[in-house]
């Protein structure tokens, strides 16, 4: 059993990297010059501008030679500009079968900003993926700068999965469970040290990472102002492997409010302003799940019922340059947001395409994660209260 679920994930993952290859093997066909290195990920390296000679146009040639292909952002130069980025690990909760349970993680904090109440947020990679290529291709950092808002990343270790997944279907203590629990603890202690606002921390995640990203929602939403969840999988129904990967490819096969009312108590549930973006070529987790997705938060935010109907609220849309986007408002404020990218792939949007699983196509998604969080306040957040729904709602724009 275990070695046929292996060779089920080796099939899918080796699947997904062919597809994220397609682009570059196209590209080096039409390239005949030599491509150019990406910058290295450590700390120490250095990026040297190309010489001006070697992108030069030849005179004499009727068609110009297209230059080297090379990411559109340097990497090093801007994703670790003027900030500290900090690597380490955390000593979260025991897990069953571990007796240490250290999750390592990556630290961006800008400069020139106070540290008292800065936002914090959160970022899941997918699988396959390291912090510090997520760091580079997402360019979250950059925005960091500008806005004054830290990031941290947790990485999957390969000792708890050889392609670094997070286990978002398996919410047992022994996997996601532990996963989210390690993501929380963590969160608590960067809050402690650093004097993070804990009213303002918000998680975003890819693919594997955006399924970890809907479990913290589900069970720590007193934690989280806001989530945002990229190309992933709709949640609730997929309990191993198998049945992740059944629900990648095909959505999920039951009712998505339904789902969520058989996992959370939604009268009692404070709410979770959500965007989810998702492209329509993506041939790794089907677009449907972006649809099932939006019902479910729907759903959590009280504002479809138990079978899918609205019933409360407005619904927005806009449609410019292969981009559907749609707003779900109540009084006057945008509580969740599906984002539909034509032609985009399993990548994140309006990313550096040098960087495995990102895409320079489609609208920037890191710009539109933090315009989407920066408007949202989890009110007495780590706290009970009294109106957890108007703690939710009161800081939604």
């Amino acid at each position: 059993m275990a070695k046929s679920l292996s060779k089920i994930w080796l099939r899918g993952l080796k699947r997904l990297l062919a597809i994220q290859a397609e682009p570059l093997h196209k590209a080096a066909k039409r390239t005949p010059a030599r491509p150019t290195r990406a910058a290295t990920s450590k700390a120490s390296a250095k990026v040297r501008p190309l010489k001006a000679a070697a992108v030069r146009t030849p005179a004499k040639r009727e068609t110009p030679r297209p230059a080297a292909r090379e990411s559109r952002v340097r990497p090093r130069a801007s994703a670790w500009a003027s900030g500290a980025w900090t690597r380490s690990f955390h000593s979260a909760p025991a897990a069953p079968g571990r007796l240490v349970n250290h999750l390592q993680y990556g630290l961006y904090i800008p400069s020139g900003h106070a540290l008292e109440s800065m936002p914090l947020v959160v970022m899941l990679h997918g699988c396959t993926q390291s912090i510090d290529e997520f760091a580079e291709g997402t360019r979250m950092n950059v925005l960091a700068d500008r806005f004054g808002f830290a990031v941290v990343y947790p990485e999957q270790s390969k000792h708890v999965h050889s392609h670094r997944c997070w286990h978002w279907y398996d919410a047992s203590e022994s996997a996601g469970g532990a996963e989210a629990r390690a993501v929380v603890s963590l969160v608590d202690a960067l809050i402690a040290q650093h004097g993070f606002d804990s009213e303002r921390v918000y998680v975003a995640g890819i693919s594997a990472g955006a399924g970890l990203t809907a479990l913290l929602a589900l069970n720590y939403p007193d934690h989280f102002a806001a989530v945002a969840l990229h190309s992933g999988p709709a949640f609730g129904e997929a309990r191993s492997g198998i049945a992740a990967m059944d629900v990648m490819r095909r959505g999920a096969r039951g009712e998505p409010a339904e789902l969520v009312d058989a996992l959370v108590d939604v009268a009692n549930y404070p709410g979770m302003p959500a965007i989810i973006v998702h492209g329509d070529a993506d041939h790794v987790v089907s677009p449907v799940n972006a649809d099932q997705l939006a019902e479910q938060f729907l759903r959590l935010n009280r504002i479809v019922d138990a079978n899918g109907e609205r019933k409360s609220g407005e619904v927005r849309e806009e449609r410019k340059g292969g981009v559907v986007m749609r707003d779900y408002i109540r009084s006057g404020r945008r509580v969740v947001r599906l984002c539909r990218v034509q032609g985009l792939a399993h990548a994140w949007s309006g990313g550096d395409d040098v960087i495995p699983f990102h895409s320079a196509k489609g609208p920037d998604a890191s710009a539109m994660v933090w315009e989407f969080f920066k408007h949202q306040r989890r009110v007495g957040a780590g706290r009970s209260s009294e109106s957890p729904v108007a703690a939710m709602s009161a800081g939604v724009r």
